[in-house]
């Protein structure tokens, strides 16, 4: 048959030496990362623009997607643990009844990276005088969109963020989470989209649209978060508020208002910024 179930159960750490090991999760971070500097130094360069500015965008963006990531998983998904669990926050740590246990960062929510982003870049542009904040987040787009498609394959490695049972012969099935029967491949379903999205988004920066302040951020808002809201419908639930706020999934709720921000960005008549 074309489509059939995959056995997958791969091994989440890539090598490891003594306690050390590489994780292909950490992996895709650092991918998605040397890509996004690799891309935003060829438009720095073609709109000539000094790459002094470079490296400064590059770790005001590293700290503020990964802190607000981390922060995002912690407020959005996991404060019920976490209030309990303070010093886990911001340390790579589980307390264990033997003591503390390394574990890295496992808990990391998009929707916290996109306004932990925000800010960093709002800060950023405090020094980066050249051009206007809006140019700046047109051009982010690009490599964010190509590194989520990374994220998302690292969560394929760790077996997390699963989708629903197909109830059909296709589809995975995640025997690291002790499972027989497929699942919806929920988190290589966004990773391709999310490559098409990044694809887009290269086409609208070769054209005069790019001119457009504010067009491409309100594409990727709009892009991203849709994909992001329609795939949810497949996807397990990941915990939240959804609770006290019925109908939709926390993922789904927190996608509403970026994607109308994205509508209004891409679609406004007025100058902003």
């Amino acid at each position: 048959m074309l489509f059939t179930k995959i056995d997958w159960a791969p091994s989440e750490t890539l090598f490891k030496i003594g306690s050390f090991g590489v994780h292909y999760y950490s992996l895709m971070f650092v991918i998605a990362f040397g890509l996004g500097y690799y891309l935003m130094k060829k438009i720095f360069d073609e709109e000539k623009i000094s790459l002094e500015y470079l490296e400064s965008l590059f770790v005001y963006m590293v700290i503020s997607i990964l802190l607000g990531a981390r922060l995002g998983d912690v407020f959005f998904y996991s404060w019920d643990y976490y209030q309990d669990h303070l010093i886990e926050i911001l340390l790579p740590i589980r307390d264990t009844p033997n003591g503390f246990t390394f574990t890295g960062f496992r808990g990391l929510a998009s929707h916290g990276a996109v306004i932990g982003s925000l800010i960093g870049l709002y800060l950023y542009k405090r020094k980066f005088k050249e051009r206007s904040l809006l140019w700046l987040l047109d051009r982010v787009t690009i490599p964010v969109a190509l590194g989520a498609a990374f994220v998302r394959l690292g969560n394929l490695f760790n077996s997390e963020i699963v989708g629903k049972y197909t109830q059909s012969n296709f589809g995975v099935v995640f025997l690291n989470n002790r499972e027989t029967l497929p699942r919806h491949p929920a988190q290589l379903y966004e990773a391709i989209c999310y490559i098409i999205l990044f694809f887009i988004l290269r086409k609208i920066y070769k054209t005069t649209k790019k001119d457009q302040p504010g067009f491409m951020i309100g594409i990727f808002f709009t892009g991203m978060f849709t994909i992001r809201f329609l795939i949810e419908f497949i996807k397990e639930s990941q915990g939240g508020f959804e609770e006290i706020m019925p109908f939709f999934s926390t993922g789904q709720w927190l996608s509403i208002p970026l994607i109308l921000l994205g509508i209004f960005l891409a679609f406004k008549k007025t100058k902003l910024l």
